[in-house]
């Protein structure tokens, strides 16, 4: 299956219309949509026939994958009379088939729906490939694909996990849609979301924390593909009424929700929003949830009109999260939140006044600090991990420092056991050399910033008389090196 994206990635690079990695892999996603679509709706019919029941299509029959894409004559072979090439096909997939699957949204109300997700997706994304001759070759490659088995949909979440990561890797813009995975799933691990909670993630992008929860609470072994054992009614909420996600940017949003149901989550609860045009006072408790796991954009500015949500204004976006976060937990709930270091040590009115709410309205009970690096190339920004929770305020906090063995670069990138030290540690809060507690008592002006007591440089303190023999040395060392530059710059041989 990865040898087979490989080769519609090149043949895609070949295409007028695609330029970059985000635009590859916006039209290779749409197409494998419809593919995966087409062979879970063949699932549901076949079941439905044993059951002695009628399956109800979403798609009607003209633009279902086999009458369109890819038809097929009496012995399974693709129908050539039928298959349309070149400017036919282009025509057909531009003017009838997504205006068809653009007004699902507007026809169905249940937003749970898989026809409404269908609707939303393609709201937001168009065919870009401007060759009809190409569009059919790549038609031809994907149709091959098989995703009828458990086995096959979990290969296929695996290389599109893959297709967003090359898409994070090729820096710029897209730097939005990829959290590094060991990060995701450090957090998760230590947030450790259970059956039958809430999961949010207010900065969605293309959904990497919530399915990894997903992954967390279905399989015992998500490499081995081993699902734990759920009841019906487990799976149903599973499905529809855990995890929940805002996400502003048209392509992140289509991204995200197609990533969730290509992991086998049909009903994602992901909104296209702006999470900061929300006033958040006056939430009600039902209105929270249980777990919120999310890497905000920060560094950006907000409007006067935005700031006026939130009780402690600043046209930091990092702080507005992070209030908005703070407002949106449960009672008993768990956070894990990636911030910048300037959240930590900044001690102006707006942090002060947040960070002075967050120790007393809640548990920080730990902070990992993150190498530089770890988003690179997009972004070489220091960056922590908060975790805290709502019960209670805070009494002291379990500090850990990851220090990799190597620089991080965009070819050498953060692995899961660069944490795995940190995960043996945290919960009973052991000492090492990469970890320390600091007391709330001890703490200064709000200033909760990482600074490791156990990398002390021992300075050596010399007597004032040898330090003035010391200057003396060097500066004649420099008078030396000055003569012969000038008898250099003379033309004159050093040694005469």
């Amino acid at each position: 299956m990865e040898s087979k994206i490989n080769r519609i990635t090149d043949i895609l690079r070949r295409d007028d219309g695609i330029s970059g990695a985000m635009m590859y892999t916006e039209q290779i996603s749409w197409i494998l949509f419809l593919k995966f679509i087409n062979d879970l709706e063949i699932n549901k019919a076949e079941e439905a026939e044993l059951d002695g029941k009628e399956y109800t299509y979403i798609i009607d029959e003209k633009y279902r994958w086999d009458v369109w894409a890819c038809p097929k004559d009496a012995k399974g072979k693709l129908d050539l009379m039928n298959a349309q090439s070149g400017d036919d096909l282009l025509e057909f997939v531009n003017g009838e088939l997504f205006p068809y699957l653009k007004g699902f949204k507007s026809i169905t109300a249940d937003v749970k729906s898989v026809k409404y997700k269908i609707g939303a997706i393609f709201e937001f994304i168009d065919n870009r490939i401007a060759n009809g001759h190409t569009l059919r070759e790549v038609l031809d490659i994907i149709d091959a694909m098989d995703f009828h088995s458990q086995a096959d949909l979990f290969q296929l979440s695996l290389i599109y996990e893959k297709l967003l990561k090359d898409m994070g890797s090729d820096g710029g813009n897209s730097g939005e849609f990829y959290t590094p995975r060991p990060l995701i799933k450090t957090i998760v691990d230590v947030v450790d979301p259970q059956i039958g909670e809430t999961i949010y993630d207010p900065a969605a992008g293309s959904c990497g924390f919530l399915i990894d929860a997903y992954n967390h609470i279905r399989y015992e072994d998500v490499k081995a593909n081993k699902q734990r054992e759920l009841s019906t009614e487990q799976l149903k909420f599973l499905n529809e009424d855990t995890f929940f996600g805002n996400e502003k940017t048209p392509l992140s949003y289509v991204m995200g929700v197609m990533n969730m149901i290509l992991h086998g989550i049909e009903s994602p609860n992901i909104a296209k929003a702006n999470t900061l045009t929300k006033d958040i006072r006056g939430l009600e408790e039902k209105d929270r949830y249980d777990c919120i796991l999310a890497n905000p954009p920060f560094g950006g500015k907000e409007k006067e009109q935005i700031q006026q949500n939130f009780p402690i204004k600043s046209n930091a976006t990092e702080l507005l999260f992070l209030q908005h976060m703070m407002n949106y937990l449960k009672l008993e709930g768990r956070c894990g939140v990636v911030i910048p270091e300037g959240v930590l040590f900044q001690t102006n009115k707006a942090f002060q006044a947040v960070k002075k709410e967050l120790l007393e309205r809640f548990n920080v009970h730990t902070i990992l600090s993150l190498p530089a690096g770890v988003f690179l190339p997009y972004s070489g920004v220091k960056t922590n991990v908060i975790f805290f929770d709502r019960k209670g305020s805070t009494s002291d906090i379990f500090y850990y420092e990851v220090n990799p063995p190597y620089k991080l670069t965009k070819n050498k990138p953060i692995q899961y056991e660069h944490f795995k030290e940190f995960l043996e540690v945290w919960k009973e809060r052991k000492l090492t050399d990469n970890s320390w507690i600091v007391n709330v008592n001890d703490i200064v002006d709000y200033d909760i910033s990482a600074k490791n007591p156990n990398n002390i440089e021992v300075v050596e303190h010399k007597a004032p008389l040898e330090l003035v023999e010391s200057i003396k040395a060097n500066n004649a060392q420099i008078d030396g090196l000055m003569d012969e530059i000038k008898m250099i710059l003379e033309g004159k041989d050093i040694d005469a």
